[in-house]
């Protein structure tokens, strides 16, 4: 981390770095993160090499980055809308994230200071850390939005810089072979070793896990690709959207008639302006957010919303000031990573 807190090789004030095989070969890992050199640079039309070297660029600086996590379902997740004194904004953030319980931090402009996203182990442990944020003498008021579904989350957006044809060579995966992993599964020592390791670099190799862990590289293997299949752990490839081109980052709660809630939740999870979609807990039952190219894009999504499903009705909007942390890792004020915090709920 360079001492004006940004990403390593960048300069503070550059434009945007990101070319058009960036950004394809950023599309490319989204929809296979472990992909071999040799499938993602034919996709892209360039050789193994070319592309494995145009990651290591865009992962040195910071500017995109494979990271693992274990799936929404297999621990209870929450949503915190967290207000606090004006001035204490900064300190509240800089201790918050370094909890490696807090995985998702964001800066707002609502009716509340900070949104977060926060896991533990079970109810009760979610509830104390909820109690212990509330506690704190910076925090003037929390509301707490329990995750009951998720429709869509990060690790299922996408640029949408590749030809689908080329994509689709991508994403053909062997089906699973079993249920998601339940809670219980993704707690015993190979498994946190595993999620610290791919955590910090997701696309690290087998014999690369096998020494960060100390596991064996053939129990690494059988371990990891039986989780990917059971899809209890997750690969996301993430950028620094606002380098990219989607600067602003729009959050809504909104109330939707039970009946009608999949169905919604579905149709919001197939808009490509939509980064995080989940039923919660509360009377505003429905929890998205939208990564977009400017705050004029704001109108035609919610004019989207209104003709696909009048039944929807807004109860609150933000836009996000910051992301200061994004699925454990810390970001600069461009959203470039700086640093991976593990994400971990306290008991382990």
């Amino acid at each position: 981390m360079q001492e004006n807190g940004t990403a390593p090789g960048v300069p503070p004030e550059s434009g945007n770095p990101f070319s058009e095989i960036d950004l394809a070969l950023i599309d490319a890992l989204q929809a296979d993160p472990r992909a071999p050199w040799t499938r993602i640079g034919p996709a892209l039309g360039v050789d193994a090499t070319t592309a494995a070297r145009r990651w290591d660029r865009l992962s040195t600086a910071g500017l995109a980055w494979v990271t693992a996590y274990a799936a929404p379902g297999t621990a209870p997740v929450a949503y915190l809308e967290v207000t606090c004194d004006a001035g204490s904004v900064a300190q509240l953030i800089a201790a918050l994230a370094e909890l490696p319980w807090v995985f998702s931090i964001e800066h707002v402009a609502g009716e509340f200071d900070l949104f977060l996203s926060v896991c533990a182990t079970d109810l009760p442990g979610l509830g104390r850390l909820v109690q212990d944020i509330g506690a704190r003498p910076e925090v003037r008021a929390v509301r707490t939005r329990l995750s009951l579904r998720t429709y869509l989350e990060g690790s299922a957006w996408q640029i949408r810089a590749l030809a689908p044809a080329r994509r689709a060579e991508l994403t053909q995966r062997t089906p699973p072979d079993g249920p998601a992993a339940g809670p219980e599964l993704l707690h015993s020592p190979t498994d946190l070793a595993l999620l610290r390791a791919l955590g910090e670099d997701g696309r690290a190799g087998h014999t690369e896990l096998a020494a960060r862990t100390g596991i064996g590289e053939s129990t690494v293997r059988r371990h990891l690709n039986r989780r990917l299949r059971q899809r209890g752990l997750l690969l996301r490839c993430d950028l620094a959207q606002r380098l990219a081109g989607w600067p602003v980052v729009v959050g809504y709660r909104a109330a939707v008639p039970h009946g009608a809630l999949d169905r919604v939740g579905a149709m919001l999870a197939r808009l490509p302006q939509t980064r995080l979609c989940a039923s919660v807990t509360g009377s505003t039952n429905l929890l998205f957010s939208v990564w977009l190219r400017t705050t004029d894009d704001i109108t035609a999504v919610e004019a989207v919303l209104a003709d696909r499903a009048p039944e929807l009705r807004l109860d609150g909007r933000t836009v996000t000031f910051r992301t200061h942390k994004r699925m454990g890792r810390l970001l600069d004020p461009q959203g470039r990573a700086l640093r991976h915090i593990p994400l971990l709920t306290p008991d382990t």
